[in-house]
């Protein structure tokens, strides 16, 4: 009797033993460990999956720890494990939220093809699937662009923190949202008529891709608005090259017969303003688009300094193209 007994508190002493051992002592996990717990996972899955993935050594012991300490409750997301812990200190992370964020720099003008690859970048879904999310979800903005075919020029750019329990779709909607936002401060917003809004939007993409410098992008709208005004092709290159992006057949350079190809985006061939924004415009070039310079300027070219020579006739703008030239030593 005595002898099971001693066996009896043995068994338990090292049982005890190795469940201390399991909580208290750390373990290092594999480099670099993520681990998604998606909403709905139950203690036991999130233990299971836990131990499968090296970061603790007891899925029981981690449940054991949860009947102590059942507040707060487990919050799903990514977790990315890289250094010692502990069972505690790792359960106390989960019951944080501690989860690890994406971030995401959308650079003002990206498209919604520079988007997709940004995002597949960080690890956050193939850029088929963002591109797919860009060109079904319109009725994101079917308030703003009822006519829209994609979410080109309503993705915000900005830098934008994301955790892959959001899907695509909820991710695309927060660029909108804070598209909105920032619509709404400079003053454009649903109460803008429809065509307004899709127009100031579609300027505002092309004054972002001609020029960097945000002092003259209300002078470069001022010139796309004059030309508008008397039926003026725009001769807008970035229009031509986005255009050429949706068909394929962008080679990463413009020649000459670019400029006859039959899309609606070849502003030197159709006048009026393309079908639709050419990219994502920040705020600087909505204002500019929004609120244009008065001037009577018809022409722009490059200065070779980052900025432009603005022009009233042809014949302005060839001596300012000539100047270009020879400034850059080209023939």
């Amino acid at each position: 009797m005595r002898a099971l007994l001693t066996l009896f508190l043995l068994l338990v002493l090292a049982a005890g033993g190795f469940v201390a051992w399991a909580i208290y002592a750390p373990v290092t996990p594999p480099a670099e460990t993520s681990l998604l717990l998606r909403p709905g996972f139950s203690t036991r899955r999130i233990a299971s999956e836990l131990k499968k993935a090296g970061v603790i050594r007891s899925q029981h012991a981690f449940y054991l720890w949860h009947v102590l300490h059942p507040k707060p409750p487990l919050k799903a997301g990514e977790y990315r494990f890289d250094r010692r812990a502990t069972l505690p200190q790792v359960y106390g992370r989960i019951a944080r939220g501690d989860i690890y964020f994406h971030v995401v720099t959308i650079p003002e003008g990206y498209t919604i093809f520079d988007i997709a690859k940004a995002m597949q970048d960080a690890g956050l879904g193939p850029a088929a699937d963002f591109l797919r999310v860009a060109e079904t979800r319109t009725d994101l903005i079917a308030d703003l662009a009822p006519q829209a075919t994609s979410l080109e020029g309503y993705l915000f750019p900005n830098t934008y923190q994301f955790t892959r329990t959001q899907s695509l779709g909820e991710m695309a909607a927060m660029m909108v949202h804070q598209f909105r936002e920032v619509a709404q401060q400079i003053g454009l917003n649903s109460d803008t008529p429809h065509s307004d809004v899709a127009r100031i939007v579609t300027m505002a993409s092309i004054v972002e891709k001609e020029t960097a410098a945000p002092d003259e992008r209300a002078r470069v709208a001022s010139v796309y608005y004059n030309r508008l005004a008397k039926d003026m092709a725009l001769d807008a290159d970035p229009s031509v090259i986005y255009g050429e992006l949706l068909a394929g057949t962008y080679q990463g350079t413009l020649h000459h017969a670019d400029m006859a190809v039959n899309s609606p985006y070849n502003t030197y061939r159709f006048a009026g303003l393309p079908p639709g924004p050419i990219g994502n415009p920040g705020r600087s070039s909505l204002e500019a688009a929004l609120h244009p310079e008065t001037t009577d300027f018809f022409y722009f070219v490059a200065d070779g300094n980052g900025h432009h020579r603005f022009a009233h006739s042809l014949e302005e703008h060839n001596r300012n193209v000539a100047a270009y030239r020879r400034a850059m030593g080209l023939r």
